[in-house]
């Protein structure tokens, strides 16, 4: 009983946690639909580069702009390669409506750099400095050398409040061993910056969180941490190292996103080990932006944005609708099958799969909510492949308790030995399903993953319901005179299963030719021990 009460508070949480989503949240009562079903929007990504476009290239693009749109909460994006050669392009559909910091982040496809700070000011344009006169040339990435007439009348005539200068663009990443000149991504500065000293294919992560000091305690700040790989560590430190003893512009170091200084953190001490941590202003939601700008920012080719628009539904309503009416009609014929091949007790089998449908019904909705999943055609495959998984578990329980039925056992003895031989069968069967979808869900892209994650969540829906609904409610059941006396519309009716012998009640069991009275002649196991015993005393006595 406290299983099942467990069960239903478990329930009433989850649909609670919906209710509060889609009234006081942007949650949804509702799961939300991929692709296929819904439409979105389309953009084609055409690289720019004077150099060959290789198969690896295409592929680690494709990969790094899927790690984007996962990170940013949009699930079941397609995102596939086009054409051959120079002219292969790289399309990227997003269902829905997607924000646009989930587009900023499919547009955003130059390469990273690690540059020194140079020079800092207003943003507005203004009016040029006259170079020094004794320039040489530069010692290092830092050097003031690098600040020629060009560069200052360059940096004068760039205005960051016009808008059209903060887009970003291929040609704005400009030659990696020379200066830049550029803008804050948010228009607020503007930067000379020196040569590329750390490449953005040398950061192994970087992650969001709260600063922890040296003694071990959390504080209150949200800071973004960097792991760099073997070259960009050695490249770092020596960088740090000179960063640090420079004066205010010059200490600090800029990351470049698409030709756009997205951070400029100053240099505090020598980072020796590859692990930086940036701090400033952050709340949480800019650090972990910054730090999804980090892991995705760095791309092998530099795209430009070829064509943009809204694309309508693959599928559509109407195949929804028909998925789920094929689900509906597959439902009834387990439901007909069930209360044909058990009488009452196929309603136990059409309880379990009600609650298993609504458990997995909220839990959808709630991911879909939490964690951006959407619903596709595939997926809805699934959800209807699993009516028969979770089926079969019950069929498998409920002979199990037949079997022990025909061998004589009582109702309560028969659910208690049936469960103990059926769970291994039902574990046994969902743990390979379950392994089933899991590599499938792996190995598999597209649509392909949207049926595997169905069918891998329902199965773990099935071991709850049957471990916490279907068999403690048949416990429950085996207590009733109706189940327990095998009544010949319960489907546990002994008589019609075949069995050897048949129970009456109170543990004893007859013969299936002999009357039910007769069980008052016929003794219990432990009349029949008892018995044995007095007449031994009885032989012991007259033997003495």
């Amino acid at each position: 009983m406290r299983t099942l009460v467990t069960l239903g508070v478990v329930i009433v949480a989850l649909f609670a946690a919906l209710f509060a989503g889609a009234t006081w949240s942007d949650g949804s009562l509702t799961p939300k639909l991929a692709l296929d079903l819904e439409g979105g929007t389309q953009l084609i990504l055409r690289p720019v580069s004077n150099e060959t476009i290789t198969d690896a290239d295409i592929t680690q693009a494709i990969d790094i702009i899927r790690q984007r749109v996962d990170a940013s909460g949009v699930a079941e994006a397609e995102i596939t390669s086009q054409g051959s050669g120079q002219n292969r392009n790289i399309v990227v559909a997003l269902p829905g409506k997607p924000s646009q910091e989930t587009l900023n982040l499919v547009r955003q496809s130059a390469q990273m750099f690690f540059r020194p700070v140079i020079k800092v000011g207003a943003p507005a344009a203004g009016t040029p400095e006259t170079a020094a006169s004794n320039l040489g040339t530069p010692a290092d990435a830092s050097s003031l050398d690098w600040l020629t007439q060009d560069v200052l009348d360059e940096f004068a005539k760039l205005d960051c409040t016009d808008t059209k200068n903060l887009t970003g663009a291929g040609s704005t990443t400009g030659d990696p061993a020379k200066p830049l000149v550029t803008c804050q991504v948010d228009g607020s500065a503007k930067y000379v910056l020196g040569p590329v000293e750390v490449y953005g294919k040398d950061l192994s992560g970087a992650s969001s969180g709260l600063k922890v000091t040296q003694t071990g305690q959390l504080t209150n700040e949200w800071v973004v941490n960097l792991t760099l790989n073997a070259e960009g560590t050695t490249a770092f430190r020596e960088t740090s190292t000179r960063l640090l003893d420079l004066p205010s512009p010059r200490n600090q170091f800029a990351i470049v996103l698409d030709g756009l200084v997205i951070s400029a953190p100053q240099i505090n001490s020598v980072i020796p080990n590859g692990k930086a941590e940036i701090s400033g202003n952050f709340t949480r939601e800019s650090a972990a932006t910054l730090a999804r700008q980090l892991n995705f920012g760095a791309l092998p080719l530099t795209f430009t944005v070829q064509s943009e628009q809204t694309i309508s539904a693959t599928l559509g309503s109407e195949q929804l609708q028909r998925g789920i009416l094929a689900g509906l009609i597959g439902l009834a014929l387990v439901v007909v099958y069930s209360v044909f091949q058990y009488r009452a007790l196929g309603f136990v089998t059409v309880l379990s799969l009600l609650v298993a449908g609504a458990v997995t019904y909220g839990l959808i909705a709630l991911l879909s909510w939490t964690q951006g999943y959407r619903l596709s055609l595939p997926g809805v495959a699934g959800l209807i492949v699993a009516i028969g998984i979770t089926a079969d578990s019950f069929i498998v329980y409920f002979e199990r308790i037949r079997d022990e039925l025909r061998d004589g056992r009582t109702l309560p003895a028969a659910v208690s030995q049936g469960w103990a031989r059926a769970k291994r069968t039902i574990l046994a069967s969902d743990t390979v399903n379950f392994l089933a979808a899991l590599v499938l869900y792996f190995l598999a892209v597209g649509g392909v993953r949207g049926f595997a994650f169905t069918l891998g969540l329902t199965t773990l829906v099935d071991l709850l319901v049957v471990f916490t609904l279907t068999h403690p409610l048949m416990v429950l059941l085996a207590r009733t005179k109706f189940f327990g006396e095998g009544h010949r519309f319960s489907g546990l009716d002994p008589e019609q299963l075949g069995a050897r012998t048949r129970y009456v009640g109170r543990g004893r069991v007859v013969g299936p030719d002999e009357p039910a009275d007769a069980a008052e002649r016929r003794m219990t196991i432990a009349e029949r021990r008892a018995a044995a015993k007095a007449a031994a005393t009885s032989t012991e006595g007259e033997d003495a």
